[in-house]
């Protein structure tokens, strides 16, 4: 394996580049076939809906509890292409588990399996991309993460729910397997050699190591750490509920349209993203992260204020492109400002579980509080309360958040 080298920055193949763009596609594509599918395939085998809540439940909660240990798991690994291939393939069993077997017993235990299995794909990939180009390059390379993500996502849906129409929503695991056998392939592209263990636990060189504080509890009191994952549970708890609370009034407003209106709301912001994630990557070293976070987090409030103004359902669709502007930001701010803060202490993957945790606190509290809002208050209220959390993240940011980028000469490499 590859180590680091001051003074030398990476230059990852060709190969080795393209081996990520595709295995984060088609883990995109994987990823999908477990999105509101179960749902729908658990009912069509006369499950109970307290029984599917339940299973979602279980996965929801391991995910949860498992962002930091599946952080420190890739911070531990010696190779994160062993560890991200055992969960492609460990997401491809249960999928085949699902098909098969769809008792609760089965179910309930690949559904922890596979959140499981999730806790440690995201940090692995990020760690992966660190690896591989480098903190200097990072910004750039998490935009091309989130583009190929998304078309990976917008893809996904399409030949899935072809698949669910034409033949059975079973299917739709089926294909999940057999969706996992090229990201295996994508992933054994990417050299080994190539991708720098040190850096990709956020390591500095052995030269520059002696100075570093490695201790894992100095970076879970850094401020600007700590500040970031609180305005990362903001964001969720914005963001989490507006668009099924959207949904909802779509239905109700547009009953016969609602499933190609609310289609259109998930494939715009994926096309947006898809658009400007590798110009989120560029600015973010050109503009620092601030400019963009407050950019992401305004984008997010207004959102949530034309969602309560806005009642022609077709124009809810437009207002779609916001989400596009939020999720373009969030999705490569998020790995980069933990990059940022992690380097030289040699736990980036533990401090991505620490923002994955507040994601998910943020995410679990904003369904509960936007769905009791909305049914006590109305749904207008309730996006005038989500729009507001989103305009305390940009305070938040504004006030009380450091610029992370780092300079050139200022990193070792």
């Amino acid at each position: 394996m590859a180590s680091s080298r001051p003074g030398k920055p990476p230059s990852p193949s060709r190969r080795s580049l393209r081996g990520l763009d595709w295995f984060i596609f088609f883990l995109a594509d994987v990823q999908t076939g477990f999105g509101p599918f179960i749902a729908v395939y658990l009912t069509t085998q006369k499950w109970t809906q307290v029984e599917i809540g339940l299973v979602l439940s279980i996965g929801g909660i391991v995910g949860l509890i498992g962002q930091m240990p599946g952080g420190a798991i890739i911070d531990a690994a010696r190779s994160e292409r062993l560890v991200a291939g055992l969960a492609v393939a460990t997401i491809g069993c249960v999928a085949v588990a699902y098909a098969v077997w769809p008792i609760f017993p089965v179910v309930a235990t690949a559904a922890t399996l596979h959140a499981a299995a999730s806790c440690v794909l995201g940090p692995a990939i990020a760690a992966i991309s660190l690896g591989l180009v480098g903190p200097l390059a990072i910004g750039e390379r998490l935009g091309r993460n989130a583009r190929f993500a998304s078309l990976g996502n917008g893809v996904a849906a399409a030949v899935m729910g072809t698949a669910g129409y034409l033949l059975s929503s079973r299917s739709v695991f089926l294909v999940t397997f057999l969706l996992a056998i090229p990201t295996l392939i994508a992933l054994s592209r990417i050299r080994e050699d190539e991708v720098d263990v040190a850096r990709s636990h956020g390591e500095l060189p052995r030269e520059a190591a002696a100075g570093a504080d490695t201790n894992v509890w100095h970076l879970v009191r850094q401020r600007p750490l700590l500040i970031f994952a609180c305005s990362v549970l903001l964001l969720q708890l914005a963001n989490a509920t507006m668009l099924p609370l959207m949904a909802s009034v779509v239905t109700t407003r547009s009953s016969q349209w609602a499933t190609v209106l609310i289609a259109g709301c998930i494939i715009v912001p994926q096309a947006i993203v898809a658009l400007l994630s590798p110009t989120v990557g560029r600015k973010a070293q050109a503009w620092g992260r601030r400019p963009l976070l407050l950019i992401g987090f305004g984008a997010l409030a207004m959102r949530g204020l034309l969602f309560a103004a806005v009642h022609d359902p077709y124009l809810l669709v437009l207002v779609q492109v916001f989400d596009g502007i939020t999720a373009a930001v969030f999705a490569v701010m998020v790995p980069l400002i933990v990059a940022d803060v992690a380097f030289g202490s040699g736990h980036f993957n533990l401090a991505q579980g620490i923002v994955g945790t507040a994601t998910g606190i943020g995410a679990s509290l904003s369904t509960v509080l936007g769905g009791y809002v909305s049914d006590r208050f109305g749904s207008g209220a309730a996006f005038v309360g989500l729009a507001c959390v989103a305009a305390a993240g940009l305070l938040l940011v504004l006030l009380a958040m450091p610029e992370t980028r780092r300079d050139a000469p200022n990193i070792a490499l």
